[in-house]
C-alpha cells in the first residue's frame, strides 16, 4: 500500500532504539525525511546512518533531554516545518502509591504529558496553515486498563489522553489529525531488563520468565517494534484522515474490555 508520505518530514521523539526507532524506520520506508531524537549520541547516530544508506531518506539527528525547554528548542530548531509528530518518551519508574511525592509527579508529567504537549502546540499551528498533519503519541495500556505498579505513568499518561480528546476534534477541520497508540508487550530493551530484574527476584530464569509473559498475551508472543511502527505509519498516512482522537492497543489482546 503506497501511504502517500514520500517527501513529507516527521520528527519521532526518543527514536534511537525501541518502538521509536520502529516507527522511524517505518516511515523511513514510506519515504518520510526524519528527525531523530534520544538522549545517546552514538546509538543514534548508528540507527540514523542506517535508515539513510537503507531508504534513501534525509535523517537529522539531535541529542538531547526533550523533557527540557532546551531540548525542546535544538528539536524545532533542527526540524524547521514537519507535517508528522511521533512523540514518545520512556516511563517513569514503577513503584507503590506510598513510594512517589510531588517531585516525582512532576518529572512524569514532564517526560509523559507537558513535553507532548509542548511539542504539539509548537508544530500544530504550521500543520492547520498547511491543511496537513498527522500527530501520534505513544502512550500506554495503562490508559485503559491501569497497572497498580505504574501509578506515575498511569496518571500522566491519563492526562495527555485528556488533552488529546479535546484538542484533536479542535484540529481536525483543518486536515490535522491526532491520534493515540498504547503498546502493550513488546520485545524491547525495556521488557529485557524488567524480565532480567524479575528473574533476579524470583529465581526463575529468564526463559521462564519470558514464557510466562508469553503465555498472558492471547496471540502467544510479545510484540514488535516493526510492526509497531508499521501502524504508526499508517496513522501518519494519506489513509488515515477519518481517524480522529483515538486510543489504539496494540497489546495481542491482553487488555480485556469491549471499548
Amino acid at each position: 500500500m503506497d501511504l502517500g508520505l514520500r517527501g513529507k518530514r516527521a520528527i519521532v521523539c526518543a527514536s534511537s532504539k525501541g518502538l521509536g526507532l520502529g516507527c522511524a524506520e517505518a516511515l523511513a520506508e514510506a519515504g518520510v525525511d526524519l528527525v531523530m531524537n534520544a538522549r545517546g549520541a552514538e546509538v543514534l547516530e548508528s540507527e540514523a546512518a542506517r535508515l539513510r544508506d537503507t531508504y534513501g531518506v534525509a535523517v537529522t539527528t539531535v541529542a538531547c533531554d526533550l523533557t527540557t525547554p532546551e531540548g525542546q528548542a535544538q528539536v524545532l530548531d533542527a526540524a524547521g516545518a514537519v507535517d508528522i509528530l511521533v512523540n514518545n518518551n520512556g516511563g517513569p519508574p514503577p513503584g507503590i502509591w506510598s513510594d512517589w511525592d510531588r517531585d516525582d509527579f512532576i518529572k512524569a508529567l514532564d517526560a509523559n504529558m507537558l513535553t507532548p504537549i509542548a511539542l504539539m502546540k509548537a508544530v500544530l499551528p504550521g500543520m492547520m496553515d498547511r491543511r496537513w498533519g498527522r500527530v501520534v503519541n505513544i502512550t500506554s495500556v495503562s490508559v485503559k486498563a491501569p497497572i497498580a505498579t505504574l501509578g506515575l505513568s498511569n496518571s500522566a499518561r491519563a492526562g495527555l489522553t485528556g488533552y488529546v480528546g479535546g484538542t484533536s476534534r479542535q484540529v481536525a477541520p483543518y486536515g490535522v489529525t491526532i491520534n493515540n497508540l498504547l503498546p502493550g508487550l513488546h520485545d524491547t530493551d525495556r521488557i529485557k531488563t524488567t524480565d532480567a530484574a524479575v528473574s533476579k527476584q524470583t529465581g526463575q530464569s529468564l526463559d521462564q520468565v519470558r514464557a510466562e509473559r508469553e503465555a498472558s498475551i492471547p496471540v502467544g508472543r510479545m510484540g514488535t517494534p516493526q510492526e509497531f511502527g508499521q501502524a504508526c505509519a499508517f496513522l501518519c498516512s494519506q489513509h488515515a484522515g477519518f481517524i480522529v482522537g483515538q486510543n489504539i492497543l496494540l497489546d495481542g489482546g491482553v487488555t480485556n474490555a469491549t471499548l
